[in-house]
């Protein structure tokens, strides 16, 4: 589990893109202005098996776009392989909305509650030279794609998320968010 933990490692905390927005807010009014919570919840899963060697995720996204902020929360699980780190997505649990799940609001949940999502396409990581990178594609729907692509490593979490609609780009921006840790003393 070594692998899996250096990717936890890099991947958990607090981010935000505030360098990038900053530079590029008065040439992309759309471009957000975004954060990441990501933290480790296997403490709040009941009955996870004896022998069980991943690790679940609540991750908090936050998007700041003319004022108006929205978050998108995901339950994920980071398991190793031989090929690398993959991470399964999850639906958000019973009893809670795309408002009301984060890390602190969550309650224990019993693990055999917790469904895999069945249109999202687990993602693969693999770590080249001091970076982890990977992703997926996803048909949500037979006219909806998703595509996910993301680096991580001690410099930050550089995140390519797009949305297509019959092959228009419905949501996602021309250059990846790039999220750098938060000083969180």
């Amino acid at each position: 589990m070594d692998r899996l933990n250096d990717f936890m490692s890099v991947l958990t905390g607090h981010f935000n893109n505030k360098e990038q927005y900053e530079r590029l807010k008065t040439e992309n009014e759309k471009f957000p202005y975004a954060r990441h919570v990501n933290t480790i919840c296997n403490d709040k899963i009941r009955n996870l098996p004896e022998d069980f060697a991943g690790y679940f995720m609540v991750e908090e996204s936050y998007y700041t776009i003319g004022g108006k902020t929205h978050g998108s929360p995901h339950l994920f699980l980071f398991t190793e392989e031989k090929e690398g780190v993959r991470l399964t997505s999850y639906e958000t649990p019973e009893g809670y909305d795309q408002n009301s799940f984060t890390y602190d609001n969550m309650k224990e949940i019993d693990y055999t509650a917790l469904k895999p999502s069945e249109k999202f396409v687990p993602a693969l990581y693999v770590k080249k030279d001091g970076v982890w990178e990977g992703g997926s594609v996803s048909m949500f729907s037979p006219v909806l794609k998703f595509t996910l692509w993301e680096r991580f490593s001690e410099e930050g979490l550089e995140v390519t998320e797009t949305m297509e609609v019959n092959g228009k780009r419905t949501f996602g921006y021309d250059v990846p968010i790039l999220y750098r840790k938060e000083d969180r003393r």
